[in-house]
């Protein structure tokens, strides 16, 4: 079973991305492929992924690259980055999840995270131009992604 898990907050702007993401790949999914939203506490997370063969995480980062810019990470196999996921609302963040999740054996055979770069965290809904770009590139990409073997 592969599984996409898009995070976010649609009250904090460009934090909504994964969650785009995620609805815009709902009606796309083939058989043997769910896609879920999650608010990004991190123990839901692990629960949500629990079992799954390949788990694609999309979410909001802010790293200092442009906005708009898309990064991938083989979380898998390499911690992410420390401070680019730091926008969690939650005491227990996405990348904590990961990380204990792999201390306890439970990571997902796969688990690939997309980040796309944001600009705007602040409260309001929509994305900036720039986020909402890259999070209609980010869906056609994980479209391909889905349908591998």
């Amino acid at each position: 079973m592969k599984r996409i898990i898009g995070i976010g907050n649609d009250f904090r702007r460009d934090d909504a991305a994964g969650l785009v993401v995620a609805r815009a790949l709902k009606a796309r999914a083939p058989a043997g492929c769910e896609v879920l939203e999650a608010s990004g506490e991190g123990a839901q997370l692990m629960e949500l992924w629990k079992g799954a063969e390949a788990v694609i995480l999309i979410d909001a980062l802010q790293s200092g690259h442009n906005p708009g810019a898309i990064r991938r990470f083989a979380a898998h196999r390499e911690a992410l980055p420390a401070r680019s996921f730091r926008y969690s609302t939650h005491a227990f963040s996405l990348g904590e999840a990961i990380e204990l999740a792999r201390a306890l054996g439970e990571i997902p055979p796969r688990l690939e995270v997309f980040g796309i770069e944001g600009r705007d965290f602040s409260a309001g809904e929509g994305l900036t131009p720039e986020v909402a770009a890259a999070a209609r590139a980010l869906a056609e990409e994980i479209s391909a992604i889905m349908r591998e073997p």
